[in-house]
């Protein structure tokens, strides 16, 4: 590859001095989008619930290079909420990437899926996302420009694409009503030059799937149209593509990132 090839490459999807915030980013996927960012070039703050879990993930991710920041913060409550979006103002003047993936899940069959399953999974799933992407809206106006949006991704799911195979009920619902979420903010933010896109994760190993692979492996794969699991790599491209200068005229869109399984079963 020719030095003007790989810059071009690096102008195309390069972050270098762009500030990325991810909720739920000590694990799972929330890790690998933010592994990928720094990685980018850009500095990443990770945000969760536990301070252990926060001091892990930065020691880790420090080894990649770059500036990484963590961030202790229960973001199922409002206040949560705006206490992140205070502890970013001190950090930065302008936040160019804000991933909302940090979320929660519940499986019980039908007739004994409890109330408080729906309250907790849509308090962290649906509403987080929202009351946090409003409260950051200073923030992500400040690093918005006409040729370079300010990007807010959010983390869906191919349940919230197709009926589950499994009884997910406030999960999948809530995941549904995020991707539309996504659309109604990509059409209010839009002028505001600030795009809202959503990535739908099939399979990916974490702690949070990590039963059901273990009971279910066999059927995710048959399930893959490419046969095999996500991986690390895959995540991270797709937010990064969707962070950097190569995504920057993408808004109101929901990507499946799962094998094919929602487009092709």
């Amino acid at each position: 590859m020719t030095d003007a090839s790989a810059a071009d490459r690096r102008g195309l999807f390069g972050l270098d001095g762009k500030w990325a915030l991810v909720t739920g980013g000590t694990r799972g996927i929330g890790l690998m989008i933010a592994r990928g960012l720094l990685r980018a070039g850009a500095t990443v703050v990770v945000a969760s619930r536990k301070p252990e879990a926060c001091r892990q993930a930065r020691d880790e991710l420090a080894g990649e290079g770059g500036q990484v920041h963590a961030i202790a913060v229960d973001l199922s409550t409002p206040r949560g909420c705006d206490t992140l979006a205070d502890e970013i103002s001190r950090r930065t003047d302008g936040l160019d990437i804000l991933v909302n993936n940090a979320g929660a899940s519940w499986g019980a069959p039908l007739e004994q899926f409890p109330v408080h399953a729906w309250d907790k999974v849509l308090a962290l799933n649906l509403k987080a996302p929202f009351l946090l992407t409003r409260a950051l809206l200073p923030l992500l106006t400040r690093a918005a420009t006409v040729d370079d949006p300010a990007r807010v991704i959010n983390i869906g799911s191919i349940d919230g694409l197709r009926v589950p195979e499994y009884e997910n009920y406030s999960y999948s619902a809530g995941k549904a009503a995020l991707h539309h979420l996504t659309r109604v903010l990509a059409a209010e933010l839009g002028p505001r030059n600030i795009t809202v896109n959503a990535v739908a994760p099939g399979p990916f190993e974490s702690k949070m799937t990590a039963a059901t692979f273990e009971a279910h492996r066999d059927r995710l794969l048959e399930l893959s149209a490419v046969k095999r699991l996500g991986r690390a790599d895959d995540m991270a491209g797709t937010a990064v593509f969707l962070a950097a200068r190569a995504g920057s005229y993408v808004t109101g869109a929901v990507i499946p990132v799962d094998g094919g399984i929602s487009t092709t079963r």
